[in-house]
């Protein structure tokens, strides 16, 4: 594999012919570059007025490698060729190196310029690309590979030093300023109006106390990155990582017709893939190509977000940390997941989620500015003070995973830190659950703290400064977000909706509704393959009241074929619906009850599970529920005969989702995720339980949002 390496542009704010006369004194030898052991001039030619001068050089190097490894080769030193174009005129030199050691085997080219800088004549710049091609070594390739590129990037390092030590040095000896070279005239003298001095002639280095102009700063000649400007917006990386940067950044000039990203965002992909320039194209392209279909370029000028949005969703930015990264707050524990979810879908949400981090990469940029430090992510406080079964609710957790999916597709790097405040008991079920999609590297930013513990030594106060804590953590700073409340159920869409809905970023409903007759239960067949596998059930009963229960049976069900007509030929106006659990068989011996029957009213959201004890197949039942009165009466009302004549009048509807889990998501205990029921609009910090013994599962039944 051929490793590349292309450098920042390096500018000196001192004019070219002083630059040269540092670069010069590195000859024939460097005591700063130890394994620089000597070089020799093999050959030296000049034009005939002087402005062009070729000089070619054997260069001897001495590479730090295992002495086993230099035996086996067979050398004590490499030699390399290095030739310098110095143009006087143009003010340029260019060098090339090529290596003379082991040519057959390895191939190492490398190409120097420096240059005047395109928007300061009395400024140099300084550029470097080299590649590496390890064809064979001895069986040694991948460890000659790293000697060369560990060797090369500490030389890399040391260039720019060298250059800064010779400066100083010609400034002891008083060499302050050299004047720019200019043609011979006729006598040999030269035109006194063609001297052109150099700035700086107070004594000392041109430049060196005075500030570079504001416009050049940021704004590498020809769109190319400044060592200056990688330092002060980007922060501090290694030759190697600079130079994937500027790869990556250069190919999606030359390959990609849309929007490029901004240098920030192109770093965080690097990052993300460990400076592995293949992974970190491909991971970037696969966004970028998310981003221009979805349009998320012009999110936070096209996006509105929803009243509803504005008055239930509990998050909001929040001044910064006390690194200068923009500080995000999120009360999750005050927030009605589910009543978002079915307020306003998935797609809603994750909107609103992707403008919270389009406006966090603007707010870095907008601290990084502001601080003079390159801020390139942002910390997160979530508060769970009032978490409780209702976050637990499976289509939620499922959305909140598909939302970290797509932000971690997108938006990779740009988590700094994570504050978790009063987790409670309950918190590693939800942890179990989100934690396998969130990147090992970020998994290492996240602090959790229980009840009160954020308030002592290493809590809040470390990361954070006291006057800017919020007032519902105990600080003093008003904290303008929105508290919580329930989702009125009046402002749910319907099921049609959500079934229907048009998903661009997201796709699939989690939802499905039925209906349920009289005398037609709804039934739901699982397949169970593992013992101790979960499965999970989140309904709503839409209309009517309803009977739910879950069965077991060893053999699979056989439902009936569905017959349209009635014995007569007349359409049939009965049951519909197909029936798993057939007449024949005989409770507590073709199946079994694995729970006790639970009512629900009409209104109710119903959540729970169960841990399965055998394999075999599991059928959930919703059964028709008839009034307390009609139960009681022996006589049929006057409505009930009515009833009979409508279909209708029989029918019951829910809105339902199941999902199996195998046992390994929930490590610990099961008992935070037992069945409970919750009316419409109830909203209550005191929580009462009550629970009965089941086969493997406890009922309780306490308010909360639904």
């Amino acid at each position: 594999m051929v490793q590349q390496y292309q450098s920042p542009v390096r500018v000196y704010k001192q004019p070219f012919e002083l630059i040269m006369a540092a670069y010069a004194r590195r000859f024939p030898r460097c005591p700063l570059i130890p394994m620089f052991v000597d070089s020799e001039v093999l050959n030296q030619s000049e034009s005939e007025d002087g402005s062009v001068v070729v000089t070619e050089r054997r260069c001897t190097i001495d590479v730090e490698a295992p002495r086993l490894l230099k035996r086996i080769a067979g050398v004590e030193y490499l030699y390399f060729l290095q030739k310098n174009t110095l143009n006087r005129r143009d003010r340029t030199l260019h060098i090339e190196v090529h290596n003379e050691t082991f040519s057959s085997r390895v191939f190492v080219r490398e190409c120097c310029s420096y240059t005047v800088h395109p928007e300061n004549e009395d400024w140099t710049c300084f550029e470097q690309t080299a590649s590496l091609d390890m064809k064979s070594f001895f069986g040694f390739e991948s460890t000659a590979e790293k000697i060369a590129m560990k060797q090369y990037a500490s030389s890399i390092k040391k260039g720019k030093e060298i250059i800064e030590y010779y400066l100083r040095e010609l400034e002891e000896e008083g060499v302050t300023h050299i004047p720019r070279w200019t043609p011979p005239v006729e006598g040999g003298l030269l035109s006194a109006d063609k001297a052109v001095p150099v700035s700086g002639a107070d004594g000392g280095l041109p430049g060196k106390d005075s500030a570079p102009p504001t416009e050049l700063m940021g704004c590498p000649a020809d769109d190319k990155l400044d060592a200056d400007y990688i330092r002060r917006y980007l922060g501090d990386l290694t030759p190697l990582q600079e130079s994937c940067l500027i790869r990556l950044r250069q190919w999606l000039q030359e390959t990609h017709k849309g929007k490029i990203p901004k240098d920030q965002h192109v770093l965080r992909f690097l990052k993300a893939r460990d400076f592995n320039m293949d992974k970190a194209r491909e991971f970037l392209c696969h966004s970028l190509t998310w981003r221009k279909q979805h349009q998320v370029d012009f999110l936070l000028d096209t996006w509105k977000r929803p009243q509803l949005l504005q008055d239930y969703y509990t998050g909001g930015w929040h001044h910064h940390d006390r690194d200068g990264r923009p500080l995000y707050v999120l009360r999750l524990g005050q927030m009605d997941t589910k009543g978002l979810v079915r307020a306003l879908g998935e797609e809603v949400l994750l909107r609103q989620v992707l403008s919270i981090n389009e406006e966090g990469l603007k707010r870095c940029e907008e601290n990084t500015r502001l601080f003079g430090r390159p801020i390139s992510c942002w910390t997160c406080l979530v508060d769970l003070e009032g978490l409780n079964m209702r976050h637990l609710w499976r289509p939620g957790v499922k959305a909140l995973l598909r939302i970290i999916e797509a932000v971690e597709a997108n938006y990779p790097e740009t988590l700094g830190r994570l504050l978790i405040l009063r987790a409670p008991r309950m918190f590693p079920v939800l942890w179990t659950l989100v934690s396998p999609l969130i990147d090992e590297n970020t998994r290492k930013k996240f602090l959790v703290y229980a009840g009160r513990d954020y308030q002592g030594p290493g809590g809040l106060v470390d990361y954070i400064d006291r006057e800017i804590i919020p007032d519902f953590l105990g600080g003093d700073c008003m904290c303008d977000i929105p508290e919580g409340s329930a989702v009125p159920k009046s402002l749910y869409r319907t099921t049609e909706e959500l079934e229907n809905e048009d998903n661009c970023l997201l796709t699939d409903s989690i939802y499905k509704s039925a209906s349920i007759f009289k005398g037609a239960p709804y039934e739901v067949l699982i397949e169970i393959t593992e013992a101790s596998s979960v499965i999970t059930w989140d309904f709503d009963v839409c209309k009517g009241d309803v009977f739910f229960n879950i069965y077991h049976s060893k053999r699979a069900p056989q439902p009936p074929k569905r017959d349209s007509l009635g014995a007569h030929g007349i359409p049939s106006l009965g049951p519909v619906n197909a029936q798993l659990i057939d007449k024949n068989w005989v409770l507590g011996k073709d199946y079994s009850m694995v729970e006790k029957a639970l009512t629900c009213r009409e209104g109710e959201s119903v959540q729970g599970s169960h841990i399965t004890r055998w394999p075999g197949f599991y059928i959930l039942q919703w059964r028709f529920h008839s009034s307390a009165a009609s139960a009681a009466s022996s006589l049929p009302r006057v409505d009930d005969v009515l009833a009979t004549l409508q279909v209708s009048s029989h029918k019951c509807k829910i809105m339902y989702y199941t999902e199996v889990l195998g046992s390994h998501d929930f490590r610990g205990s099961m008992t935070s995720l037992e069945s409970c029921q919750s009316g419409f609009s109830q909203l209550s910090a005191a929580t009462t339980s009550s629970s009965r013994s089941c086969t493997s599962s406890t009922v309780s039944r306490f308010p909360l949002f639904d």
